[in-house]
């Protein structure tokens, strides 16, 4: 499993706006419900901060976020919309509770 995590933040008065575009992916992806992608959105209690997971499982590697037109309007001015710009990095997990559909309920 290929996990990303993405981190930026936003200037003060652009985060309602950065929100918007990220719930209009989420709505998308629950109309379109892509397959071998795992996807949440944070927005950091500082309210100008955000980060991003995402799970990608397909077989052949590509990222489902990059068909959704939603998400491509996401990136359209996303440095512009920034004060400090999005900081990708792949991670592993190391473990879970319940945050990804596959895990086991131990509690």
């Amino acid at each position: 499993m290929g996990v990303v995590i993405v981190r930026y933040t936003t200037k003060p008065d652009r985060a309602d706006e950065n929100q918007a575009l990220v719930e209009n992916v989420f709505g998308e992806l629950a109309a379109d419900r892509p397959a071998g992608l795992r996807y949440a959105t944070f927005r950091l209690a500082d309210g100008v901060s955000f980060v991003h997971v995402a799970s990608v499982e397909t077989a052949d590697g590509t990222n489902p976020l990059a068909a959704v037109p939603a998400f491509g309007e996401f990136l359209q001015g996303i440095g512009d919309r920034c004060d400090e710009g999005p900081l990708a990095v792949d991670a592993t997990t190391v473990g879970s509770y319940r945050f990804w559909a596959t895990d086991t309920d131990r509690g």
